[in-house]
Parts: C-alpha cells; sequence; structure tokens
C-alpha cells in the first residue's frame, strides 16, 4: 500500500512539474510579439452556403440601386494598404464589426427581406471573429479601418447605403482575409 501510496505521489507530482513548466511556457510567449491569434480565421463552409451567397448579393445589390455615389469605393484596396497575410482577417474583423454596430442594425427596418438573414450570418460571422486579436502594433490597420468610418460618416446616409450596397464585397472579402 505505501509503495502504492509512493508511487500515485511521485506520478502527482511529475504532473505537477509538468503543468508548472506549461504555465511558465505559455506565460512567456505571452511577452513574445506574436502577430496574430490563432482565432483569426473562419471556416470556408460558412461562406458555400448558396441562400446566404443569394441573400448578401440580393442586399447589395438592393441598395446598389439606392447608391448615387460611384466614385466611392469602401471595401478595395485602400483598405488592404500596408496589410498583408492574417492581419487582414484582424482589418476585416474591425470592418464587419462597424459594419454591423453602425450600418445594418440600424437599418435593419429596410432592404428586406434580404438584411434580416444577412445580418444573423454576419453577427454569426462576427461573434466567431471575437477572439481574433492582433499583438503588435496595428496602427495602420487602425488608419485603414477609421479612414473607411470616416468616409461613411463624410458621405452620411449615402454612405451608409453604399455600405449596405458593398455587403457581398465586405462577404468577400472576410472569406478570402479569413479562410
Amino acid at each position: 500500500m505505501a509503495v502504492l501510496q509512493k508511487s500515485v505521489s511521485s506520478s502527482f507530482m511529475g504532473t505537477l512539474a509538468a503543468g508548472c513548466l506549461l504555465l511558465l511556457a505559455l506565460w512567456a510567449q505571452e511577452g513574445a510579439s506574436v502577430p496574430v491569434t490563432s482565432n483569426c480565421w473562419l471556416d470556408r463552409s460558412q461562406f458555400q452556403q448558396p441562400y446566404i451567397i443569394n441573400r448578401t448579393f440580393m442586399l447589395g445589390e438592393e441598395a446598389s440601386f439606392a447608391d448615387n455615389n460611384t466614385d466611392v469605393r469602401l471595401i478595395g484596396d485602400k483598405l488592404w494598404q500596408g496589410i498583408h497575410g492574417k492581419k487582414k482577417c484582424y482589418l476585416m474583423k474591425q470592418v464587419l464589426n462597424f459594419t454591423l454596430e453602425e450600418v445594418l442594425f440600424p437599418y435593419s427596418d429596410r432592404f428586406q427581406p434580404y438584411m434580416q438573414d444577412v445580418v444573423h450570418f454576419l453577427a454569426r460571422l462576427s461573434s466567431k471573429l471575437n477572439q481574433c486579436h492582433i499583438k503588435d502594433d496595428d496602427q495602420r490597420i487602425q488608419k485603414n479601418v477609421q479612414k473607411l468610418k470616416d468616409t461613411v460618416k463624410m458621405l452620411g446616409e449615402s454612405g451608409e447605403i453604399k455600405a449596405i450596397g458593398e455587403v457581398y464585397l465586405l462577404f468577400t472579402a472576410l472569406k478570402d482575409a479569413c479562410t
């Protein structure tokens, strides 16, 4: 019996020591500059649902008819300027959250029946990207996102309609950046 207790005690101490080493390693890694957390990704299958693809396209198409400003593009090359790799997913997370909170939610009563389905889908994606963070300098990303926000605000209701009209571009950019 004493041999069994000593064996269990020794096994427990080994497990405890290994756990402490693991915690120390994780703590030390936190101090290192890791560009983007591993939570900055989405499953490609989420973007392959014909129903939501159609709803997203139709919402963008319907809003585009109300968009009089054809000179401005919100989601395009300027948004990606200076952003590479998985940082693009973090950027798109920021754009997604802005689009949901400042544009789609306030307009949720318009562009039915498409709006409700698209908002629900994008809110689920936003929730899945909730743990996506960047650990190094994100000034370039914040600057690019702020330019987009400023453009939407400067254009007023026209900017918000434009953001809705570009929802399919948002959908495609999220798929490209985060899968």
